[in-house]
Formats: C-alpha cells, sequence, structure tokens
C-alpha cells in the first residue's frame, strides 16, 4: 500500500489549511457487503474460523464496542467478515485518510492521530454509538506489535469507555501475526489463521467498575505472546525468508553489546561486529550456531533489549541522533515532502530540526506513554513520526543502524520514568 506524497517547502505547507474534523456518518448496508466480500478471499486462503465467546449477551441491534488486538493488515478483514452486517466504525489513524477521505469516510472509519490527546475522537466515537447507534472497532495498542506481545494500553482507556456506555467485546487472533509479522518486509507465511470474539462487559457491569479495574481486566485480557503460541501449538514456518528484517526487533547483540551491527536475512540472524549467528528455527526460536543462545525467545531479546534502554536513560547516557529525510502531515490531500533535518532523541524528549533551519520542533517526555514509529511505512521506508495535531513529521531515517525500535522502547521508559519522578 503507497500513500500520495508531494513535494513542497516548508513555508508552503505552513500555509496549507490544516485538517478539519468531521463527524462520523452512518455506515451504508453496501459499503459493509464491498468490505466483507473484499475481505472472504484472504479469510478462506488462511482457512480463518471465530469461535464465539457469549455473545448471545449482545442484541442483533446493539452497538458496542469491539476491541482487538493489531498484529497486521488481515485484522481489519476479520473485522468486516465477523462483524457483519453489524454497522461498525474503525478508528484509524488520520494518514489513512491521505487521498481517499471521502472513501473512508463511507466505509466507516473514523481517523485520529496516533499517540495524541485527541478530544475529537472520543466525541467521534460517542456520537457513532449514541446518536448513530452504530458500533466502534478500536485496535486500543493503536500500533503494529513489533516482538509479538501486547504493546502498553492507555490509562484513558477506561474513561473513554464509561463515557461510551456499550457492552465491551473483545476479538483476539491467533496465527495473524505469524503470518505477516511487521519486521518481515510484507512477506507472507502460509499459516492459518482463528480469532476468538468473546463479550467482557456490559454496560450496567462497566458503570459499576472503577476505572482502574476496568484497565486491569483489559491488561490482562490483551496479554499475549505470539511467539508461545507458535511453539505451543507446533506452528512450522518454513519459509525460507522468515528472519528477513528480524534486526528491525533484535537490533543489539547479547553476546558483545553491539548496537546496529545485525542483519536479519533468510533464516539467520548475524551480527558483523563479533560474527555470532543465530538461526530462526521453523518453531520461532532462536538459536546459535556456535556457542550459548543468550535469548532462545525472541521477546525476551526484546526485553532485554528495553531493559538496556532504561538503564542508559537512568545513568543519563541515552542519546540517538538521526539524519532523517522529512514528512509533514496537515489534511487528507497528501502528505508533503519538506526536506531533511536532524532528529534528537534523549532524556529531556525529542527534538526536530531542519528545513533549511525552519524547522525547530521539541517534544516533551511526558507527551506520550509511547511512539508512533513503524517499519517499511506505506513503501517508503523504517520511520519516526512526532508532532501536534496541527502538524505531525514523519521522520525517515537516512543511516544503515538506525532503529526505530529503540526509540519507541525509550520513548516508553522515558515516560515511566518521567511520570513516576
Amino acid at each position: 500500500m503507497k500513500i500520495k506524497v508531494k513535494d513542497l517547502s516548508y513555508d508552503q505547507v505552513m500555509a496549507l489549511e490544516p485538517y478539519k474534523n468531521q463527524r462520523p456518518e452512518p455506515q451504508a448496508r453496501f459499503w459493509r457487503w464491498v468490505m466483507k466480500t473484499a475481505s472472504a478471499g484472504t479469510l478462506r486462503k488462511v482457512g480463518f474460523e471465530c469461535r464465539k465467546v457469549n455473545m448471545d449477551r449482545l442484541g442483533a441491534d446493539e452497538p458496542a464496542l469491539f476491541l482487538m488486538n493489531h498484529s497486521s493488515f488481515i485484522d481489519l478483514q476479520i473485522a468486516s467478515v465477523i462483524l457483519y452486517p453489524r454497522p461498525f466504525h474503525v478508528v484509524c489513524t488520520l494518514d489513512g485518510f491521505v487521498g481517499k477521505e471521502g472513501l473512508m469516510r463511507k466505509i466507516g472509519c473514523i481517523p485520529t492521530r496516533k499517540f495524541m490527546a485527541d478530544t475529537a475522537l472520543v466525541r467521534d466515537m460517542m456520537h457513532a454509538a449514541g446518536k448513530l447507534r452504530e458500533s466502534i472497532l478500536l485496535y486500543p495498542e493503536a500500533s503494529y506489535t513489533f516482538d509479538g506481545t501486547a504493546t502498553p494500553l492507555p490509562d484513558s482507556l477506561a474513561k473513554c469507555i464509561k463515557l461510551l456506555k456499550v457492552p465491551v467485546v473483545m476479538i483476539r487472533t491467533y496465527g495473524a501475526f505469524a503470518r505477516d509479522p511487521l519486521y518481515n518486509n510484507l512477506q507472507l507465511r502460509d499459516v492459518k489463521v482463528t480469532a476468538d470474539m468473546e463479550y467482557l462487559l456490559s454496560p450496567d457491569e462497566i458503570a459499576a467498575m472503577p476505572a482502574a479495574e476496568i484497565n486491569r481486566v483489559l491488561a490482562e485480557r490483551f496479554s499475549f505472546d505470539n511467539f508461545r503460541w507458535q511453539q505451543e501449538n507446533g506452528v512450522r514456518i518454513t519459509e525460507d525468508f522468515r528472519a528477513d528484517g528480524l534486526d528491525r526487533v533484535l537490533y543489539k547483540c547479547p553476546h558483545c553489546g553491539r548496537e546496529g551491527t545485525t542483519t536479519g536475512k533468510g533464516t539467520r540472524l548475524t551480527c558483523a561486529a563479533c560474527g555470532k549467528e543465530y538461526e530462526l528455527t521453523e518453531l520461532g526460536e532462536m538459536r546459535a550456531l556456535d556457542g550459548e543462545t543468550e535469548f532462545p525467545h525472541i521477546p525476551d531479546w526484546y526485553a532485554w533489549e528495553r531493559s538496556e534502554v532504561r538503564g542508559e536513560l537512568e545513568r543519563g547516557e541515552y542519546e540517538m541522533v538521526l539524519d532523517v529525510d522529512i514528512i509533514a502531515l496537515v489534511n487528507t490531500d497528501a502528505v508533503y515532502r519538506i526536506g531533511s533535518g536532524v532528529l534528537r532523541h534523549d532524556g529531556t524528549g525529542f527534538h526536530l530540526t531542519g528545513c533549511d533551519g525552519k524547522l525547530d520542533y521539541r517534544q516533551d517526555p511526558k507527551a506520550s506513554y509511547s511512539l508512533y514509529s513503524d517499519y517499511f511505512w506505506y513503501e517508503i521506508g523504517d520511520m519516526i513520526s512526532i508532532g501536534t495535531p496541527r502538524i505531525q513529521y514523519y521522520c525517515f531515517p537516512t543511516k544503515p543502524g538506525a532503529n526505530v525500535a529503540k526509540a519507541r522502547l525509550a520513548t516508553e521508559e522515558l515516560y515511566k520514568l518521567t511520570v513516576k519522578k
């Protein structure tokens, strides 16, 4: 999937009329049918099945909030089939509206800006559920998982659920990550995909529960490990490209401690600094070809990288300085290539400069609990996104060795440390 890109100067972009929010419109049955029909072929190929739990508690015409874990694009295709013919609105990032806002609104999409305070989103969701009496599909993790485990949920989620006053249903997928992990360059594997759809909370139960308890229940339900699931269920990934891009996740070598020296290619991950090689087995485990396997389980390796980043922050040593190409988003007509610059991230937050000295943007560590970072974003490249509701900056590192996963880990750990202080 690609996105409409235009070349404009920084001054030209700043002079553009910014995006203005619009209320969701009813989702016509025709568009529900189009989405279901367009998705059915993919689900047949993966042998999709859905197990429903306590769904008899939800009325046929009763709006609900469907919360779904986020692994890959197939998530929306699954929802389009299993929710049909129920009308629903899916919350998606504003860049998904670029060049096709009219269509996105007709199929029921509600735009938001990832990891930003967005009161308009809450109002739009309340309008959809209350005024239109239509359901909402929300990916509360906001971004695809990098290592196959759950990403943080916002503390504000429970408050939003209380405002909506509709039942909460969870959709949890199995095999979606194994089929199409984000790091693997959009190369699809031959994996069966299934899902559970479970009625979690009624409006009365929500009203009686404190927000903290709702968040606890959701955090428990959104606790998963896709690599562990693969191993426990004997799901073999036999494709010879299964380790392509794995260095995006496993960017630090546990043998020599160097960063940005690993390369995932074929079925192996190799460190150029010390020469150590690991094989990604068909069951999704790491195995050293010589010597000790420090982390057989990929999420354990990723958790170690998180702890290393946190240590750097606590010691005041963390700093990431990246030469970047910059794309800006201000409206849905296009995204705008505005030039190059330098993105700095340290204990004071983000600092982006560039565009011949005209751009100078700082973002405080308390701005968000996580970071919108992505691999191969719209087939352009790995990126880090920061900014405000007025303008978002998508920063694409231009030199090898830069890792957007480390930036996300650092953002999350810095937020925790800052809020704790």
